[in-house]
């Protein structure tokens, strides 16, 4: 199958007639998702030492001991996406929306907040047309093959206020999806089906530091995500054009390993404005075993921006109106294509507004990017992102007083 990918690799011809694809997600276990669908996505998913003051901030678990006392959140996140396709073969392009995050949060004492969400992990979705040739002949046969599926994660996170300053938490996930990949030959009547579904536990601890030098807020902080071995179930059905099976094989259980990743973050607030920077590693080198035609590597990610928030401050809280942010981010994938590390660089803007109550926020992120290399005959994806994220915010536990 990886033999298969590198030919594809060098032929390939991006289909997208109903929606955005990638090739690069035929590698490993699929585009591992680096972006943070939520207030955050403005900054350049950046985040890792802000506190879940007004939204829910699943990218470091401590920060839902900041929670405010009997708040209930609701946030709900989703993503419109346009990407053009470029390489030695083809230009291409392709729309598509989906719902890209789902979580609840609220505050169970002072000191504890909890959240619990659905959100993905990695995504597997392309379409590739190559041609084959059978052994001792020069005779080709068109190959299409289409991938699709991808890791879903369940997760509850737990974050705690030991100290004044200080905050620390887990996020306890249960990562599940199938992982698809089907092969036609030449006509339409027989096709291949390598049907995957994987499934494990994954555990991320994290710590927040809050406090003040001068004028100045700042917050620190850093996250650790052991590593995994995720469970692939493992079956070959051959089917003809009316799905009928006509022959199945249940293979033995694969396992890949996905490493641990570390992160560490840094935020500076003065008055409305707010800096954020973050920088995250996962150590995918010492993995390669059993892969063709690509490799593993080290894959790290810097981003950071800035927010200016207009607030009013009152004797029972802040209240938080327009929003404005600017970001970027540069990620270094884990993975290693014909000798080309594929990257991806995005710059991004987000605007946030309340509703006239104040526990209805919108939010509206834009970022603008490009990924891969149109070198050794691959294929570059220029992409504009939009999210649109909502958050509801409602107060539970009044005690209503009558005289």
């Amino acid at each position: 199958m990886c033999g298969l990918l590198l030919l594809l690799c060098v032929q390939a011809k991006a289909q997208s007639s109903k929606g955005v694809n990638s090739l690069y997600s035929a590698f490993g276990i699929g585009d591992l998702e680096e972006h943070d669908y939520s207030r955050n996505y403005g900054l350049g998913s950046a985040g890792i030492a802000r506190p879940s003051l007004f939204y829910l901030n699943e990218l470091n678990p401590a920060s839902y001991s900041a929670i405010p006392k009997q708040n209930f959140m609701f946030d709900v996140s989703m993503l419109g996406r346009s990407v053009s396709y470029t390489g030695a073969n083809t230009t291409q392009s392709a729309l598509d929306v989906s719902i890209k995050r789902l979580a609840i949060g609220f505050k169970v004492n002072n000191r504890w907040g909890v959240s619990a969400g659905l959100t993905p992990y990695s995504t597997v979705d392309y379409k590739v047309l190559a041609d084959r040739y059978v052994a001792g002949s020069d005779a080709a046969i068109k190959s299409v093959t289409e991938g699709n599926g991808g890791i879903n994660k369940v997760y509850i996170s737990n974050g705690v206020k030991i100290t004044k300053n200080f905050s620390a938490g887990i996020s306890s996930a249960f990562l599940f999806g199938p992982v698809n990949t089907t092969e036609t030959l030449g006509s339409d009547t027989v096709s291949t089906v390598d049907k995957q579904y994987a499934y494990n536990l994954n555990f991320t601890g994290g710590f927040q530091y809050h406090g003040r030098i001068k004028d100045w807020e700042i917050g620190l902080g850093a996250t650790y995500r052991l590593p995994a071995t995720m469970r692939f179930q493992h079956s070959v059905n051959v089917i003809n054009s009316s799905e009928q099976v006509l022959y199945k094989d249940d293979l033995d259980t694969r396992k890949i390993k996905v490493p641990r990743q570390y992160g560490f973050g840094l935020s500076l607030n003065k008055n409305n404005v707010t800096l954020v920077a973050d920088y995250r590693k996962q150590s995918w080198s010492g993995l390669n075993a059993g892969t063709t035609g690509y490799r593993l590597t080290d894959a790290d990610r810097i981003a950071g921006g800035v927010e200016y928030a207009f607030r009013r401050h009152y004797y029972n809280g802040t209240y938080e109106g327009l929003i404005l942010q600017a970001g970027f981010s540069r990620n270094n994938s884990y993975l290693v294509v014909q000798g080309n590390h594929i990257a991806e660089t995005g710059v991004t803007l987000g605007v946030s507004l309340p509703n006239r109550t104040g526990n209805l926020r919108y939010y509206l992120g834009l970022e603008i990017g490009q990924r891969g290399t149109t070198a050794n005959n691959l294929i570059k994806e220029n992409y504009l992102n939009a999210v649109f994220h909502f958050s509801l915010k409602d107060v539970w536990f009044i005690r209503r007083v009558y005289e």
